[in-house]
C-alpha cells in the first residue's frame, strides 16, 4: 500500500475492500504471467527434445544416405570435374605457347629493323628520321620482351596448377581404399550373421511366450471372433 493510500485511509476516503480486490488482481496477474512463460519454456524445451531425438535416429538406407554409394558417386564425380579442369587448362596453356611463339617471331622482326636503323643512322647520322625509328623499334622490343616473360611466367604457373591437381587422385585412391575396407566389414558382418536356413524355410517368430509380463497379446480365434461380430451388425 503506497503512503497516499495510507493517508487516504486515515482520513477516510479509502474503501478497504477495493484496496483488496486491487490487490488480488495483481496478484493473480503476476501469477498468470509466471503461469505462461513456465508454459512457454516448456513448449521450447519438447520442441528441442524431439528435434534432437530426430537427429538421434537414422537416416533411411536410400540412395542419399548409403555411404558406399555416396563415396563412389563422390570419386566418380571428382574424377570427372577434375577431367575438365585439365582440359580446360590444357587449352589456355596451348594458347600461351601460341602467344609466345607469335611474340617471337615479332622480337626477330624488331631486332632486324634495329640492325637496319642501326646502320642507317651510323651512316646518315644527320637524317633524323632513321634515330627516331631505332628508338621506336627498341622501345618495342622492350615491350614485346615484358609480354613474352609474362606469358612465360603464366605458363610455369599453369603447371604448377597441374601438379597440384594430381593430389585429387591421391584423394580418390584413398577414398577407394575407405570403401574397400567398408565393403570388406559389410562382407565379413554378413557371412558372420549367415544361418543354415533360408529366411523362406524359416519359422515366423512367436508374437507370445509363455511366462511374458505382457499377455494382452490377442490370439487367431480371438480376432477371427471379432470379425465374426463386426459381420454381424
Amino acid at each position: 500500500m503506497t503512503q497516499e493510500e495510507l493517508d487516504a485511509l486515515m482520513s477516510g476516503g479509502v474503501d478497504m475492500d477495493e484496496i483488496s480486490d486491487e490487490e488480488e488482481k495483481q496478484e493473480e496477474g503476476a501469477t498468470e504471467d509466471a503461469s505462461a512463460e513456465t508454459e512457454e519454456e516448456s513448449e521450447d524445451a519438447d520442441v528441442l527434445t524431439a528435434s534432437i531425438e530426430a537427429a538421434e535416429l537414422p537416416l533411411p538406407a536410400t540412395d542419399e544416405n548409403k555411404m558406399v554409394h555416396q563415396l563412389d558417386d563422390v570419386t566418380k564425380e571428382s574424377e570427372e570435374k577434375a577431367s575438365e579442369i585439365f582440359d580446360i587448362i590444357d587449352g589456355i596453356s596451348n594458347d600461351l605457347m601460341e602467344k609466345e611463339e607469335t611474340l617471337g617471331d615479332v622480337v626477330k622482326a624488331l631486332n632486324a629493323n634495329i640492325d637496319l636503323f642501326t646502320t642507317l643512322s651510323e651512316k646518315f647520322p644527320d637524317i633524323e628520321t632513321f634515330q627516331t625509328q631505332l628508338k621506336i623499334n627498341e622501345d618495342a622490343l622492350e615491350k614485346s620482351n615484358e609480354v613474352v616473360e609474362s606469358l612465360q611466367n603464366s605458363g610455369d604457373a599453369i603447371m604448377s596448377v597441374m601438379d597440384i591437381m594430381q593430389y585429387q587422385d591421391i584423394h580418390r585412391q584413398k577414398i577407394e581404399r575407405v570403401v574397400n575396407v567398408m565393403r570388406s566389414l559389410s562382407r565379413y558382418m554378413s557371412t558372420l550373421f549367415e544361418g543354415k536356413i533360408d529366411d523362406e524355410k524359416r519359422v515366423s517368430s512367436a508374437t507370445h511366450i509363455a511366462g511374458d509380463t505382457h499377455t494382452d497379446v490377442a490370439s487367431t480365434d480371438d480376432i477371427e471372433a471379432l470379425l465374426e461380430q463386426f459381420g454381424n451388425k
